[in-house]
């Protein structure tokens, strides 16, 4: 970070080695260069750009989209919010024909404000920092900008030409862009160690290919449920019920109970009327309902029996819900589950995925050691055939944890069933350890159970190992811009209020 006793850079010189040294500072350290230079486009373009896309509902005062430690994210004329935005509006060209074009002028606008956010965000921490550019610093770059050059010179009568107030403004934009630059260079100077990069780049090699046999969790059977449902009568009952909730007391509840029991008030009519859940629209009939849904709605489990097992047109008393008070109306008797019956099926596996996980994990892992016991007698391939199974197929990968872009990753290996394997670190253990040509014990990724083929291993080249090496400085310095943009993007100095402000501009402008 940059700090006080930073030394004033030496002034500009004019010779022909300017370009070779722009080039050479490309190419050398590309992230560096581009971060530096673009902190001052944007005060440049305040002299150039074509005036772009504002909401009609904008009448040219100050619009505020939120705060950064408490200093407003404003939008006005000519500051740095309204340069950006209107220089990418401008670099856009969006066309008012285009179907997309409020969502276009959205991105647009979401970006310039992204930006600011950024721009603010380094301007506090410099202030944190006791960061004080040098005012001849500030003096030399206002000196360079194209709207004071005259012949390839700076023109002092240009200068003097333009009013004070905005000259004060533009020197203050110039200083922010000094500072923002001075902390890019200082996050982006951070050198890598020769070292760390060559470990990094072994890491590419050796590479391994797999075939593999998945059994998810979908393939858990029916007849697993339907034995489960035998163990466990109760849960599983099914009835169908109406109900009437009320919020906001007992004594109200009771009061409505008390007018259907005696008839001056019918059920549905009164639902419709009183009721204050979703059912209320439908006279308060719930459908076919299973015992188990109830046990999240019902805490007092002698209650919940007692409602589950309500005669055909009885109704309850008043009991306590999680929405307040309720009392309930028995529209058929309870019956037991009907395991043939798809939809009561669909609703008893997502209960028993749910909430007994270990359970179908336990059967799809030893059907899973069936497996690896007949690949180990008669092949994989042979097992794979006799359970009806597609083998899958994926390398060479290295051993890449945390699927990082610079070596061949999970994610892209066509493999959906290991999308989230690439930081899984017993997924790795398992991949590297276990000797080639022989089938891994299970393991659980996901809702699946994977059995893995270590195939062939291969050694990478030294000339792509010594590219990883050579790229992986650069690489480190991108992902450090990105995290020092994140950083001021999700800081909790931030107070967001970029949607509820442009929607409410652009809501019925178009």
């Amino acid at each position: 970070m940059a700090s006080k006793d930073k030394k004033q850079p030496e002034p500009a010189k004019r010779d022909d080695s300017t370009k070779s040294e722009i080039m050479h500072r490309l190419k050398t350290h590309p992230y560096l260069f581009i971060g530096t230079v673009a902190v001052l486009v944007i005060v440049i373009i305040s002299f150039v750009f074509v005036p772009a896309i504002v909401p009609r509902a904008y009448g040219g005062g100050d619009l505020i989209f939120g705060y950064y430690n408490k200093a407003p994210i404003k939008y006005a004329q000519n500051n740095y919010f309204y340069q950006v935005q209107q220089n990418m509006a401008h670099s856009q060209q969006i066309s008012s024909d285009d179907p997309n074009y409020i969502f276009k002028v959205a991105q647009v606008w979401r970006g310039a404000y992204e930006e600011t956010v950024i721009h603010m965000g380094i301007q506090d921490e410099m202030k944190q920092a006791g960061y004080i550019v040098p005012t001849d610093v500030v003096d030399r770059e206002v000196a360079k900008l194209p709207h004071f050059q005259e012949n390839g010179r700076f023109s002092s009568t240009r200068y003097r030409a333009m009013d004070n107030s905005s000259r004060m403004n533009l020197w203050r934009q110039v200083h922010d862009s000094v500072a923002a630059r001075s902390y890019i260079q200082d996050v982006s100077s951070l050198r890598t160690a020769s070292k760390e990069a060559s470990f990094i780049s072994s890491m590419a090699s050796p590479r391994r290919s797999f075939d593999l046999a998945v059994f998810p969790f979908s393939s858990y059977p029916d007849s697993e449920l339907a034995s489960y449902v035998q163990e466990n009568p109760g849960l599983f009952k099914v009835t169908h019920l109406s109900r009437i909730t009320l919020n906001s007391s007992e004594r109200e509840a009771r009061q409505i109970l008390d007018a259907v029991k005696n008839g001056t008030s019918p059920f549905e009519e009164a639902a419709i009327t009183n009721s204050q859940d979703w059912y209320a629209e439908k006279g308060g009939d719930m459908g076919i309902m299973t015992a188990f849904e109830f046990m999240f709605d019902i805490n007092d489990e002698q209650e919940r029996e007692s409602i589950i097992n309500l005669e055909k047109g009885s109704l309850s008393d008043v009991v306590k819900v999680s929405a307040g008070w309720a009392f309930f109306r028995a529209e058929e008797a309870v019956q037991a589950a009907d395991t043939n019956d798809p939809s009561q099926m669909e609703k008893i596996r997502n209960y028993v995925s749910n909430n007994l996980r270990g359970r179908m994990e336990d059967w799809i892992i030893a059907e899973a050691d069936k497996f690896i016991v007949q690949a180990n007698e008669s092949g994989f391939d042979e097992a794979l055939a006799n359970g009806n199974m597609t083998k899958k197929t994926f390398g060479p990968i290295p051993l890449n944890y945390g699927n990082t872009a610079l070596f061949g990753s999970l994610s892209s290996s066509g493999v959906p069933e290991l999308a989230n394997a690439g930081t899984n670190q017993f997924f790795w253990t398992l991949a590297f350890s276990t000797p080639l040509n022989s089938v891994s014990r299970p393991i659980v990724i996901d809702d699946n159970v994977i059995v893995l083929l270590p195939l062939e291993e291969i050694i990478a080249e030294e000339s792509e190992t010594s590219n990883i090496e050579n790229f992986f400085p650069y690489w480190m310095n991108s992902g450090t811009q990105y995290a020092y943009r994140n950083h001021f993007l999700t800081n909790e100095k931030l107070d967001d209020r970029f949607d509820e402000i442009f929607w409410k501009l652009w809501g019925g402008s178009y």
